[in-house]
């Protein structure tokens, strides 16, 4: 994927050298109450709901990648800052066109575990978005077990895993997150499920509808990388990720869509870069 040289977004947060950290306020018996907590099998983030016990600090960093001292990982910071400022280009011209106006996603990196506003997260949860701060967020190892477990290696695979959460941000902006998670709460399980999974495959088509349009403006791919794309889509479906864990797949629990179902909506957005041709909820079998 051609990447260099090019602008880097001013909406990337940097938080690799900051992890969130109890904040002790209240001295050696907040520590005790930890300690006891912790040696009980508790959770010591519940002391937080004490007042006074102490609270949670979620670093305030600046915008920009920082150096590490990781020459590797510093330079994955600054491509996935190059993808960010990407997505940010295409979704204005496309809102612009369409008559709105794009507001922009921050994307947060750190290492470890996060606090978002939609609460706490480590690393094994994977790339996320949430609606309530509209920031992305990332820990650059997750780009590791995309290559080694998953089988899907590339820095255009990298820059699909973005653009999907990208995508998860561009539905917030139209308003389908707020309509689709009201009928989720309304829904029995069999049915949120459903509903999650058509989320997941819109998000996936409005990569492959980001790709398309940066192809257009700045020829970015190379030999391979839509290869890379669609085995990055395929290998973490929802039926491949249960048999490499389970040895068997249970379809009604499906969140985020088979890996045929995900590639062929990448595909689609990829062809076609028509964002009216991504409504997943319109179809009977998506």
């Amino acid at each position: 994927m051609r990447w260099r040289g090019r602008r880097e977004s001013d909406n990337v947060e940097d938080r690799r050298g900051t992890g969130t950290r109890l904040a002790l306020g209240g001295g050696l018996g907040t520590l005790v109450l930890v300690l006891i907590v912790l040696l009980l099998g508790g959770d010591p983030q519940t002391l937080l709901q004490i007042p006074g016990a102490g609270d949670v600090e979620t670093p305030q960093s600046e915008t920009g990648i920082a150096e590490t001292g990781n020459a590797a990982e510093d330079e994955l910071a600054k491509f996935v800052s190059v993808v960010v400022a990407d997505t940010e280009d295409v979704w204005h011209e496309l809102f612009q066109r369409a008559g709105g106006q794009y507001r922009e996603p921050k994307l947060v990196l750190f290492r470890g575990q996060v606090r978002s506003a939609c609460g706490f997260a480590d690393a094994a949860v994977g790339p996320f978005y949430c609606s309530a701060d509209e920031k992305v967020y990332i820990d650059l190892g997750f780009y590791d077990e995309l290559s080694r477990r998953f089988g899907a290696p590339g820095d255009f695979a990298q820059a699909y895993v973005i653009a999907h959460e990208v995508g998860h941000h561009v539905q917030n902006l139209w308003g389908v997150s707020e309509r689709v998670h009201a009928m989720m709460e309304r829904a029995g399980e069999a049915q949120s499920n459903e509903l999650s999974v058509r989320m997941e495959l819109q998000a996936d088509f409005l990569a492959g509808v980001w790709a398309h349009h940066a192809q257009r403006m700045r020829q970015i791919l190379e030999a391979g990388d839509v290869e890379e794309g669609l085995r990055a889509a395929a290998a973490i479906g929802d039926d491949r990720l249960q048999m490499r864990g389970k040895g068997f797949v249970v379809p009604d629990s499906f969140t985020h869509g088979t890996y045929a179902q995900r590639v062929r909506w990448f595909r689609k957005g990829l062809e076609t870069g028509d964002m009216n041709q991504g409504n997943t909820f319109a179809v009977s079998d998506p």
